[in-house]
């Protein structure tokens, strides 16, 4: 090879490191920002990542070999050699695209190997016959004014291979790519060639390097930013609430969510045909549709009613699909249906997701539903509610006026009088009025606000008793329910003492109701805070006695003062005479180890005289009242003290 600067002037005049520059920034850049975000370890992701050390090296060799040609006396080898490394670099790159959608597509063993095997015989074709071109003045580089249009005609001929190569499989295995993906990577790759076609009309080779920039930047953001799924084809939770956010205002949504507990675990991967059946239901039915992952387990396809008109048909068919689906997997699932909100209003606010789990949790185990308006409305209650639950646990105001006390007064047998009651928990909201108790209990339970509306109630409790009481009233005690979420807060018997010490009433004067503890770990911890707690004067009573699986052995290790024996008994003593006999006999064993009985739950005279006769010593029930505003105890406490009543 004889070439010199002067023969090669034109080329070099043509050339511009501008671009060669671009494609090492944009290099060092990937590297960055894949190291600065969490991105998979995956096969693909190594892959992807030598692509990118190929792409800096190719356009690092063609910088430094243009600076060697403008140089006095360029040293032949050294340039062969830049030039053999800078399109090797290019073709490795080529390579490793079409292994990079062979692994993407999840194409079986020995299909992926014919590929592969095509691929590297190519690879190493072209490699070898530049390098021996090259070296020996041959074919392609024989002679100056030939040099640089015959080693971009190898490179022509090797580019137009591998990406022949790489359509050839995206049309072949289409349907194991999510189509997003592969319309992404091809458009990216078509502006590519348009680039290095208008680079060759117009004799240059400046930007060879920066065409393959366009892919790799396709497959950053596609797939290892964005990212889709490769598994599935689904998006993540972060592109639902885009697309729900910025779709056009006339565009109604259908969403169609599939919820597999199976699979919620942080760490849980579906099996290769659950991945099949969930791509194939995302790519055949609707147009347009797009799936998403907004959680392990959880994924939703939405599409636009306006392209697909006929969706209420194509619904059918897709359940009908599923159907066999299931019957052939067995795996357990919810399927929720719903059309997007047509205020904007609302739509501006809504949280889809929110809705879908809070239906879901309202649905039997492998079942479908379609959510109605007043899906929505609870839901939208569902939500009111939390938000005043934690205004109250925010604010800590022990005489909030969202949360009420009820009680419902007891009966004490010995006295014939009405000298104690229960406490019961009410919230009054501005926009629902009264809500019952089994509608925000569990919620303040599940969001951990359950131990701030226990203590408000026990407040107002003791500031009640002590207007009784000053009053004149007689106040044997009134009790208050504590769960075990209230018990499990270390400072819950200080707490406790503070709020009776700080009301001025005797600790007497108040009761704690608990529930029987189901495992080693409740069980010890009630038995410390009864021991805490039981020296300051304060009753406990054992609450719900019937409905577990009652441990006798524990109950009497622990100091209850009363047992309370649920309706549930109530009911079955007046079943049969068999079953009075043995509630009969639990009443009399509790008696005779000085444990005070109280049967709730009391209805009519004959449960009252039923178990009266069964060691009863306090009833309680809507026989003797409902649960009513704790002012209203008045009406049915004595300003007159039994005859030997102990405090």
């Amino acid at each position: 090879m004889n070439e010199t600067p002067a023969a090669l002037s034109g080329y070099i005049e043509n050339y511009s490191q501008t671009g060669d520059i671009l494609v090492v920034a944009m290099c060092i850049l990937f590297v960055i920002l894949l190291h600065a975000s969490y991105v998979n370890k995956t096969r693909s992701f190594l892959i992807f990542r030598v692509m990118v050390v190929m792409m800096a090296v190719a356009a690092y060799s063609n910088v430094i070999l243009h600076v060697l040609l403008r140089s006095a006396e360029p040293m032949r080898g050294v340039l062969i050699g830049l030039r053999v490394l800078h399109f090797s670099a290019l073709f490795v790159n080529l390579f490793l695209f079409m292994m990079y959608f062979l692994e993407t597509m999840r194409i079986d063993g020995r299909e992926s190997r014919r590929y592969l095997a095509v691929g590297a015989v190519a690879l190493a074709g072209l490699i070898l016959y530049m390098s021996v071109s090259a070296s020996m003045n041959l074919g392609a580089f024989s002679g100056p004014e030939g040099a640089a249009r015959g080693w971009m005609q190898v490179f022509t001929v090797g580019y137009v291979f591998f990406v022949a190569l790489v359509a050839y499989l995206s049309l072949r295995y289409r349907g194991r790519i999510y189509r997003q993906v592969t319309v992404g990577v091809l458009a990216s790759s078509g502006i590519a060639f348009l680039l290095l076609f208008l680079q060759g009309i117009h004799a240059q080779s400046s930007y060879t390097a920066a065409s393959f920039l366009f892919p790799a930047v396709a497959l950053l953001y596609l797939v290892h930013a964005n990212p889709y799924d490769l598994d599935i084809g689904a998006v993540n939770a972060s592109g639902f609430e885009e697309l729900v956010k910025h779709r056009r205002k006339s565009g109604e949504l259908l969403m169609m969510s599939l919820l597999l507990p199976e699979f919620e675990g942080v760490d849980s991967k579906y099996p290769t045909e659950i991945q099949w059946a969930i791509r194939h239901f995302t790519s055949h039915y609707f147009r347009g549709a797009t799936l998403f992952q907004v959680s392990n387990g959880r994924m939703v396809l939405a599409m636009e009613t306006s392209r697909n008109p006929k969706y209420e048909e194509t619904l059918r068919t897709i359940l009908s699909k599923f159907d066999e689906v299931h019957a052939r997997y067995q795996l357990e699932h919810k399927i929720v249906i719903l059309l997007s909100l047509p205020s904007d209003e609302q739509r501006d606010s809504f949280n889809y997701v929110d809705l879908i789990q809070f239906v879901e949790s309202r649905m039997e185990m492998n079942s479908v539903h379609r959510v109605t308006p007043e899906d929505v409305e609870a839901y939208h209650r569902y939500h009111y509610i939390i938000g005043e639950l934690s205004g109250i646990d925010a604010a800590q105001d022990m005489d909030d006026p969202r949360v009420l006390v009820y009680c419902q007064p007891v009966l004490n047998l010995h006295t014939g009088q009405y000298d104690t009651a229960e406490a019961l928990m009410r919230l009054r909201l501005d926009k629902l009025g009264t809500v019952p108790p089994g509608e925000f209990i569990p919620l303040a339970e599940e969001f951990d606000y359950i131990s701030t509306l226990s203590r408000i109630i026990l407040s107002k409790t003791c500031e009640q008793i002590r207007q009784l009481t000053g009053e004149g009233y007689f106040v044997r005690r009134i009790s208050v329910n504590f769960s075990m979420l209230d018990l499990r807060d270390p400072a819950f018997s200080e707490q406790v003492r503070g709020i009776i010490d700080s009301s001025g009433i005797p600790s007497e004067r108040v009761a704690i109701e608990l529930t029987e503890s189901q495992n080693e770990r409740d069980f010890m911890l009630v038995k410390e805070r009864i021991s805490e707690l039981h020296d300051s004067g304060i009753k406990f009573y054992l609450d719900d006695f019937g409905t577990g699986y009652s441990n006798f052995d524990r109950i009497m290790e622990l100091p209850f003062d009363i047992i309370k024996f649920d309706r549930s008994l109530v009911i079955a003593s007046g079943a049969d005479s068999e079953k009075r006999t043995m509630v009969s006999h639990l009443a009399r064993m509790f008696s005779d180890a000085h444990y005070s009985v109280l049967y709730e739950g009391i209805e009519t005279e004959l449960d009252q005289d039923r178990c009266a006769q069964m060691c009863a010593e306090y009833l309680q029930g809507y026989k003797f009242s409902p649960p009513i505003p704790i002012e209203r105890l008045r009406e049915y406490f004595s300003k007159t003290a039994p005859a030997g009543a102990a405090t």
